[in-house]
């Protein structure tokens, strides 16, 4: 991400101005395009399943100042990882609050997938017409979807650890006791605290690129199929 730029110059090295240029591009994209449909795929499956809170609130929308967080932006631009405005839920109002507050949790994560693969099957396309563009414009482009890609299979597989305050921690709590639920979520502050120690120390780099290459993977299996199927890749 371009804290590696920012290294990279603060060691006296060259930057690539190019890919910097690209992945700034790619970042915005995700800024002000994917997480409103993230936030705003939380907020419509919650009223689909009975909580009308999203929308008292104005947030079944996908107009990008409704969920812009600066805090979250500028993760997503120097480190890859962020996150926009939370959209409220209220379980209350769902008829099965555990199992529609898991669903309305997923629904986010789901997102970034669907968008990783259709920016997948976008860059597949581009690529039969490659050898008619200019080699400049093909590599932006490919660097383009390359972090375009990378970046929403993180944030679905980030999102989806079973960690409060993050969506995986949803979804596990529909099959957990309400008191094992309450002790889960009275401490969130505290493991929240410790997740960013074990990711800022590297511990969870491993397992997370490990998630990140088999999500992607399946992901590129499937965005390639309809094409190999007729040669055209």
């Amino acid at each position: 991400m371009l804290i590696n730029a920012f290294r990279s110059l603060l060691s006296g090295g060259g930057i690539d101005w190019l890919s910097v240029f690209s992945q700034i591009l790619a970042c915005l994209f995700i800024i002000l395009i994917v997480l409103p449909i993230h936030e705003f795929a939380h907020g419509w499956v919650a009223h689909k399943l009975g909580d009308d809170t999203p929308k008292w609130q104005g947030r079944l929308t996908l107009n990008p100042l409704a969920s812009l967080d600066p805090l979250g932006s500028l993760g997503i631009l120097l480190f890859g990882i962020g996150w926009a405005k939370p959209v409220q839920i209220n379980a209350r109002n769902f008829k099965n609050p555990k199992r529609d507050m898991a669903i309305t949790a997923a629904a986010g994560p789901i997102s970034n997938i669907l968008a990783a693969f259709v920016g997948m099957l976008i860059f597949n396309v581009i690529r039969l017409f490659a050898e008619f563009l200019p080699w400049q414009v093909r590599l932006f482009i490919q660097i383009f979807f390359s972090y375009y890609v990378s970046i929403n299979i993180m944030l679905a597989v980030f999102n989806l650890l079973p960690i409060p305050p993050l969506d995986g921690s949803r979804i596990v709590g529909a099959f957990l006791s309400d008191r094992a639920l309450y002790t889960y979520y009275r401490y969130q502050n505290f493991i929240m605290i410790g997740l960013f120690v074990l990711l800022f120390s590297g511990v969870l780099d491993v397992p997370l690129t490990w998630l990140q290459n088999v999500v992607g993977g399946g992901l590129q299996w499937l965005a390639n199929l309809p094409f190999e199927a007729f040669g055209v890749l």
